[in-house]
Protein backbone atom coordinates (compact mmCIF):
# COMPACT_ATOMS: atom_id res chain seq x y z
CA UNK A 1 0.00 0.00 0.00
CA UNK A 2 2.86 2.39 0.84
CA UNK A 3 4.38 1.74 -2.58
CA UNK A 4 1.06 2.51 -4.27
CA UNK A 5 0.74 5.78 -2.34
CA UNK A 6 4.23 6.81 -3.43
CA UNK A 7 3.57 5.94 -7.08
CA UNK A 8 0.24 7.78 -7.13
CA UNK A 9 1.57 10.88 -5.39
CA UNK A 10 4.70 11.21 -7.51
CA UNK A 11 2.76 10.54 -10.70
CA UNK A 12 0.13 13.19 -9.99
CA UNK A 13 2.79 15.78 -9.21
CA UNK A 14 4.69 14.93 -12.40
CA UNK A 15 1.57 14.95 -14.60
CA UNK A 16 0.34 18.40 -13.61
CA UNK A 17 3.74 20.06 -13.99
CA UNK A 18 3.78 22.20 -17.18
CA UNK A 19 5.81 21.03 -20.13
CA UNK A 20 5.66 20.07 -23.80
CA UNK A 21 2.66 17.75 -23.30
CA UNK A 22 0.64 20.57 -21.74
CA UNK A 23 1.63 22.96 -24.51
CA UNK A 24 0.54 20.60 -27.29
CA UNK A 25 -2.80 19.66 -25.72
CA UNK A 26 -3.61 23.29 -24.97
CA UNK A 27 -2.64 24.44 -28.44
CA UNK A 28 -4.61 21.74 -30.27
CA UNK A 29 -7.65 22.29 -28.05
CA UNK A 30 -7.63 26.04 -28.57
CA UNK A 31 -6.71 26.29 -32.22
CA UNK A 32 -8.09 23.05 -33.60
CA UNK A 33 -10.96 21.42 -31.74
CA UNK A 34 -11.98 19.62 -28.58
CA UNK A 35 -11.65 16.30 -30.43
CA UNK A 36 -8.09 17.15 -31.46
CA UNK A 37 -7.20 18.02 -27.88
CA UNK A 38 -8.68 14.81 -26.49
CA UNK A 39 -6.91 12.68 -29.10
CA UNK A 40 -3.65 14.46 -28.33
CA UNK A 41 -4.21 13.55 -24.67
CA UNK A 42 -4.80 9.92 -25.65
CA UNK A 43 -1.61 9.94 -27.71
CA UNK A 44 0.31 11.19 -24.68
CA UNK A 45 -1.02 8.27 -22.66
CA UNK A 46 0.15 5.85 -25.36
CA UNK A 47 3.55 7.52 -25.36
CA UNK A 48 3.83 6.92 -21.61
CA UNK A 49 3.31 3.21 -22.24
CA UNK A 50 6.43 3.23 -24.42
CA UNK A 51 8.49 4.46 -21.47
CA UNK A 52 6.85 1.93 -19.15
CA UNK A 53 7.44 -0.87 -21.64
CA UNK A 54 11.17 -0.40 -22.12
CA UNK A 55 11.64 0.20 -18.40
CA UNK A 56 10.02 -3.12 -17.53
CA UNK A 57 12.10 -4.83 -20.24
CA UNK A 58 15.30 -3.57 -18.64
CA UNK A 59 16.21 -0.95 -21.23
CA UNK A 60 15.64 1.71 -18.59
CA UNK A 61 18.47 0.25 -16.54
CA UNK A 62 20.64 0.23 -19.66
CA UNK A 63 19.88 3.92 -20.22
CA UNK A 64 20.80 4.64 -16.64
CA UNK A 65 24.21 3.05 -17.16
CA UNK A 66 24.82 4.23 -20.74
CA UNK A 67 25.37 7.97 -21.05
CA UNK A 68 25.57 7.96 -24.85
CA UNK A 69 22.29 6.06 -25.25
CA UNK A 70 20.45 8.48 -23.02
CA UNK A 71 22.04 11.43 -24.83
CA UNK A 72 20.76 10.07 -28.15
CA UNK A 73 17.23 9.81 -26.76
CA UNK A 74 17.51 13.28 -25.26
CA UNK A 75 18.68 14.87 -28.51
CA UNK A 76 16.00 13.12 -30.57
CA UNK A 77 13.33 14.42 -28.22
CA UNK A 78 14.79 17.92 -28.22
CA UNK A 79 14.99 17.95 -32.02
CA UNK A 80 11.33 16.94 -32.32
CA UNK A 81 10.17 19.69 -29.94
CA UNK A 82 12.25 22.28 -31.78
CA UNK A 83 10.81 21.08 -35.11
CA UNK A 84 7.25 21.47 -33.80
CA UNK A 85 8.04 24.89 -32.39
CA UNK A 86 9.67 26.18 -35.57
CA UNK A 87 6.70 24.91 -37.60
CA UNK A 88 4.35 26.97 -35.42
CA UNK A 89 6.58 30.03 -35.56
CA UNK A 90 6.69 29.86 -39.37
CA UNK A 91 2.93 29.59 -39.82
CA UNK A 92 1.67 32.36 -42.07
CA UNK A 93 -0.14 35.20 -40.40
CA UNK A 94 -2.77 35.44 -43.12
CA UNK A 95 -3.80 31.87 -42.38
CA UNK A 96 -4.46 32.86 -38.77
CA UNK A 97 -6.74 35.83 -39.34
CA UNK A 98 -10.02 35.64 -37.40
CA UNK A 99 -12.00 35.60 -40.64
CA UNK A 100 -10.28 32.44 -41.81
CA UNK A 101 -11.34 28.95 -40.63
CA UNK A 102 -8.89 27.01 -38.55
CA UNK A 103 -7.31 24.20 -40.54
CA UNK A 104 -8.63 20.79 -39.56
CA UNK A 105 -6.34 18.31 -37.86
CA UNK A 106 -6.98 14.66 -38.63
CA UNK A 107 -7.58 12.21 -35.81
CA UNK A 108 -4.39 10.33 -36.64
CA UNK A 109 -2.34 13.53 -36.77
CA UNK A 110 -3.61 14.63 -33.34
CA UNK A 111 -2.96 11.17 -31.88
CA UNK A 112 0.50 11.04 -33.46
CA UNK A 113 1.41 14.49 -32.17
CA UNK A 114 0.58 13.55 -28.59
CA UNK A 115 2.31 10.19 -28.88
CA UNK A 116 5.58 11.52 -30.31
CA UNK A 117 5.66 14.54 -27.99
CA UNK A 118 5.62 12.23 -24.98
CA UNK A 119 7.47 9.19 -26.34
CA UNK A 120 10.43 11.37 -27.38
CA UNK A 121 10.43 13.43 -24.19
CA UNK A 122 13.52 12.59 -22.11
CA UNK A 123 11.91 14.16 -19.03
CA UNK A 124 9.31 11.40 -19.14
CA UNK A 125 12.13 8.90 -19.53
CA UNK A 126 13.75 10.22 -16.36
CA UNK A 127 10.44 10.20 -14.49
CA UNK A 128 9.36 6.66 -15.40
CA UNK A 129 12.77 5.02 -15.11
CA UNK A 130 13.54 6.73 -11.81
CA UNK A 131 10.13 5.81 -10.41
CA UNK A 132 10.53 2.13 -11.20
CA UNK A 133 14.16 1.91 -10.13
CA UNK A 134 13.90 3.92 -6.92
CA UNK A 135 10.33 3.50 -5.68
CA UNK A 136 9.16 0.13 -6.98
CA UNK A 137 10.80 -2.77 -5.17
CA UNK A 138 12.58 -5.57 -7.00
CA UNK A 139 10.28 -8.08 -5.37
CA UNK A 140 7.14 -6.30 -6.59
CA UNK A 141 5.13 -8.76 -8.74
CA UNK A 142 5.10 -8.08 -12.49
CA UNK A 143 1.32 -7.76 -12.43
CA UNK A 144 1.61 -4.95 -9.89
CA UNK A 145 4.30 -3.22 -11.94
CA UNK A 146 2.04 -3.41 -14.99
CA UNK A 147 -0.74 -1.90 -12.89
CA UNK A 148 1.59 0.96 -11.95
CA UNK A 149 2.36 1.53 -15.61
CA UNK A 150 -1.32 1.49 -16.49
CA UNK A 151 -2.08 4.00 -13.77
CA UNK A 152 0.69 6.35 -14.91
CA UNK A 153 -0.65 6.25 -18.47
CA UNK A 154 -4.30 6.72 -17.41
CA UNK A 155 -3.32 9.59 -15.10
CA UNK A 156 -1.74 11.40 -18.05
CA UNK A 157 -4.78 10.78 -20.23
CA UNK A 158 -7.22 11.92 -17.53
CA UNK A 159 -5.33 15.11 -16.69
CA UNK A 160 -4.79 16.17 -20.27
CA UNK A 161 -8.39 15.37 -21.18
CA UNK A 162 -9.39 17.83 -18.44
CA UNK A 163 -6.99 20.37 -19.94
CA UNK A 164 -8.46 19.76 -23.40
CA UNK A 165 -12.02 20.17 -22.14
CA UNK A 166 -11.17 23.42 -20.36
CA UNK A 167 -9.34 25.06 -23.25
CA UNK A 168 -11.84 23.92 -25.89
CA UNK A 169 -14.79 25.42 -24.00
CA UNK A 170 -16.72 27.69 -26.35
CA UNK A 171 -16.35 30.85 -24.26
CA UNK A 172 -12.61 30.36 -23.90
CA UNK A 173 -12.08 29.65 -27.60
CA UNK A 174 -14.29 32.55 -28.67
CA UNK A 175 -12.10 34.99 -26.77
CA UNK A 176 -8.75 33.55 -27.81
CA UNK A 177 -9.24 32.52 -31.45
CA UNK A 178 -9.14 36.17 -32.52
CA UNK A 179 -5.48 36.22 -31.48
CA UNK A 180 -4.65 32.65 -32.49
CA UNK A 181 -1.74 33.87 -34.60
CA UNK A 182 0.00 35.05 -31.45
CA UNK A 183 -1.06 31.96 -29.51
CA UNK A 184 0.65 29.81 -32.13
CA UNK A 185 3.74 31.98 -31.86
CA UNK A 186 3.72 31.71 -28.07
CA UNK A 187 3.41 27.92 -28.06
CA UNK A 188 5.99 27.66 -30.84
CA UNK A 189 8.43 29.68 -28.76
CA UNK A 190 7.69 27.54 -25.70
CA UNK A 191 8.39 24.31 -27.57
CA UNK A 192 11.63 25.65 -29.06
CA UNK A 193 12.62 26.74 -25.55
CA UNK A 194 11.76 23.32 -24.09
CA UNK A 195 13.77 21.65 -26.86
CA UNK A 196 16.82 23.83 -26.32
CA UNK A 197 16.68 23.31 -22.56
CA UNK A 198 16.45 19.54 -22.98
CA UNK A 199 19.30 19.51 -25.49
CA UNK A 200 21.60 21.39 -23.14
CA UNK A 201 20.39 20.10 -19.77
CA UNK A 202 22.25 17.37 -17.90
CA UNK A 203 19.31 15.19 -17.00
CA UNK A 204 20.20 12.37 -14.64
CA UNK A 205 18.39 9.08 -14.14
Amino acid sequence: MTEWIAVVTITLLAVISPGADFAMVTRNSLLRSRRAGLLTALGIGLGVLVHVGYTLLGVGLLMQQSTWLFDVVKLLGAAYLIYLGVTMLRSRQEDDLPSQPVAALSDMAALRTGFLTNALNPKTTVFVVSLFLQIVGQDTPLATQLAYGGFISLAHVAWFCIVALCFSAQRVRARLLAVRHWIDRAFGGMLVGFGLLLATAKLRL
